[in-house]
């Protein structure tokens, strides 16, 4: 007792920090990252090689910040799915194609780098610098940003420039390797002559079927055998690339109620009085709408179609709505009308706040440039040395542009001037000196003001809706249990099948990730211990089916093959009667009287379209039809859609083909087109690739 009493700080606080481990361990054990998972897990194995968790997911961050320039805004659940699944591809590519380039010895030069970066850019150079004003690669903003990368404090710019520069290099090696299997692709005399036969050599038949709808599927009785035959026959079908998992799940809805849905028109009738009365619209807009959008002038055909039918023939200041649209209350109220330009030629020099001491020293330089001008100055060589936007070296053209391709305060200002007006304005970006060089076009431009307030449940439905999920939940720990809880409670209980571990929606579940991501952890029959909050409903899922990476069993696929296997049997059975019917018989009309069914002429097929008019693509049929001879009655042959029996009228061979160079052309570029994914698969597969991205994201 004196030992303890004399330790029992130390004890106490050893014991606390033992807690504190355990909890930090248990939890990065069940969410699958952690502070361990992010330094040494990895998110797969590709051809040997593995891929860190850190590494993979600065790539990721890197892409969704590229994304995110381009498409502008954050990032929804589906975007950030898209963006994990590239660059786990860009990886792929990357390990798999490296290994192979590098053995060969493909290399891109400095030089022909700096080529393809800034004087031919690539693809992804032209995305990322595209000037959103013009519409073309801005290659001083992308010379200026790489040089700026080795002078950011940060480190960051830099990182991302040498990322950019490795994905750039290893997509023209890329190139370079395809194009060498490319060009080893080759079609001879021979290719050319059967491609040209089989898009141009004609037959004329007669045919008889029996077709598989005309036996009901309750008088086709499936045996296990059955099963085990069609399985057997086409395994090679029922390949999983990747394993999927099939899940049931009951949803409790926490949609707004007929409550919710009163309060919310008291709420838009309200505003309606106040949007009546104020005085100023715009921050009246901005302190009661959830949609905050600056006000702008909008033609015809921009406005939502509720809208656009009477605000165009409205007085300033009418008041409509309020009315419901897309998932909203809103009312919108005529600011103004004016007849303005469709679009204009205008030309800025923007000078930064940050770098002249504020935004009262960059107003001051403005007016003093747009002094200058006024009394003669050159205005294109004054953007080139003042200006700190891509359009300095074009001497701060912009070119022509519409309505919407600008920021409000900047529209506003050059589609409400005059040609040759000169003014200086502020805008998000700095203080811009404008001058109006053209307007083109004329047209009515209306002013609208719209407050929304979006239809949403209260926390009293949400409350509802979560103790009914709670309540089920605590009833069920198994499958059964599952199963007969929604019975007993009428619940309609909806699947996942066949989900993929990066799936980010299913069905009536849009963003579905972390339920998703719970399925992957689960093991077949187990119940979800908690409750999935997706979108305004409440989820419990049980696990009921796992389909392994590989060639799945038959157990695996049987539903899903039981038309196949219905067919199959119907064939056997169609065939039996038709081969009777063939019997003594020496024409096709005699059999199709014994099978009374009508001959079915057909004419000028090909062997390259293997489609019989009315019915399906019948490959086996067709095929065998020109490996016949004309006048003789063939065998019962079984098709996609019957059974069919035909003879052979004639063959119309084509004219012989005079530019043999044309056809070799045309069949290997028909060839090289299909290089690129089929050697990628080829590749990939040899590769053994791994991936365990589902238990991170």
């Amino acid at each position: 007792m004196g030992f303890l009493r004399n330790r029992a700080g130390a004890i106490i606080i050893i014991a606390i920090g033992l807690a504190i481990v355990a909890f930090l361990l248990s939890d990065a054990i069940r969410s699958g990252s952690g502070f361990i998972a992010d330094a040494q897990s990895e998110i797969g194995v590709i051809d040997g090689e593995k891929i860190s968790y850190t590494e993979f997911n600065e790539r990721v961050e890197q892409n969704s910040q590229q994304f995110k320039a381009q498409m502008g805004g954050n990032l929804n659940a589906q975007m950030q799915s898209y963006v994990v699944e590239n660059t786990w591809n860009q990886m792929m590519s990357s390990v798999i194609l490296k290994k192979q380039t590098e053995k060969l010895g493909i290399a891109v030069g400095n030089t022909e780098l700096f080529n393809i970066m800034f004087d031919n850019p690539t693809q992804q150079m032209q995305q990322i610098f595209t000037n959103p004003e013009t519409g073309a690669f801005d290659r001083n903003t992308a010379i200026n940003s790489r040089k700026s990368a080795g002078t950011d404090p940060t480190g960051q710019l830099e990182k991302q420039w040498l990322a950019l520069e490795e994905s750039v290099e290893q997509e023209r090696i890329n190139q370079k390797y395809l194009s060498l299997i490319k060009n080893g692709v080759y079609a001879n005399s021979l290719d050319a002559k059967d491609d040209y036969t089989n898009r141009n050599k004609l037959v004329k038949f007669d045919y008889v079927v029996l077709d598989y709808a005309s036996i009901p599927a309750n008088q086709v009785k499936l045996t296990d055998a059955d099963y085990q035959e069609y399985y057997d026959k086409n395994k090679f079908k029922f390949k999983n690339r990747t394993e999927t998992r099939t899940f049931e799940y009951v949803s409790f809805d926490a949609s707004p109620s007929k409550q919710d849905t009163l309060e919310a028109k008291a709420k838009i009738d309200k505003i309606t009085e106040g949007l009546r009365t104020s005085t100023n619209d715009s921050l009246f807009v901005a302190i009661n709408a959830d949609t905050k959008m600056p006000l702008t002038y909008q033609k015809k055909g921009a406005l939502e179609p509720a809208l656009d039918s009477v605000m165009f023939t409205a007085p300033k200041g009418y008041i409509y709505g309020p009315y419901f649209s897309g998932n909203a209350y809103k009312v919108a109220k005529l600011i103004d009308t004016r007849v303005g330009p469709d679009s204009v030629k205008a030309r800025h020099i923007l000078i930064n706040p940050a770098t002249e001491g504020g935004i009262d020293k960059a107003q001051a330089k403005a007016d003093s440039i747009r002094n200058l001008i006024a009394k003669g100055a050159d205005f294109a060589k004054l953007a080139k040395e003042f200006g700190t936007d891509g359009s300095k070296d074009s001497g701060g053209d912009l070119g022509t542009f519409g309505r919407g391709a600008m920021v409000p305060a900047f529209e506003d200002a050059v589609f409400g001037a005059s040609v040759g007006q000169l003014m200086t304005i502020k805008t998000q970006f700095g203080v811009h000196v404008i001058e109006v060089q053209k307007q083109i076009g004329s047209s009515k431009v209306v002013k609208v003001a719209v407050v929304d307030k979006a239809l949403a449940p209260s926390s009293q439905t949400e409350q509802a809706a979560y103790q009914k999920a709670q309540s089920f939940l605590s009833e069920v720990s198994s499958l059964k249990e599952f199963e007969a809880a929604a019975q007993a409670k009428k619940i309609n209980k909806l699947v996942g099948e066949d989900v993929g571990p990066l799936q980010a929606s299913i069905p009536g579940l849009e963003d579905a990730r972390s339920l998703v991501r719970w399925v992957y952890t689960a093991d077949k029959g187990d119940v979800s211990k908690e409750i999935f909050d997706i979108g305004d409903k409440y989820v419990i899922a049980v696990l009921t089916k796992i389909k392994p990476e590989g060639t799945l069993a038959l157990e695996d696929v049987k539903k899903q093959i039981e038309p196949a296997v219905q067919n199959m049997v119907k064939a056997r059975m169609l065939k039996e009667k038709a081969d009777k019917a063939l019997q003594g018989a020496s024409s096709l009309a005699q059999v199709a009287q014994k099978l009374a069914k009508a001959v079915t002429p057909v004419e000028n097929i090909v062997f390259a379209n293997p489609v019989i008019p009315g019915l399906s693509q019948e490959n086996k049929v067709v095929g065998s039809i020109f490996g016949a001879q004309p006048g003789k009655l063939s065998t019962a042959i079984e098709g996609e859609a019957g059974v069919y029996i035909y003879t052979v009228k004639g063959f119309t061979n084509p004219p012989p083909f005079k530019d043999v160079a044309k056809v070799k052309e045309q069949v290997m570029q028909t060839l090289s087109q299909q290089v690129d994914g089929a050697v990628f698969e080829v590749l990939k597969e040899k590769a053994k690739v791994k991936d365990f991205r589902a238990k991170f994201y």
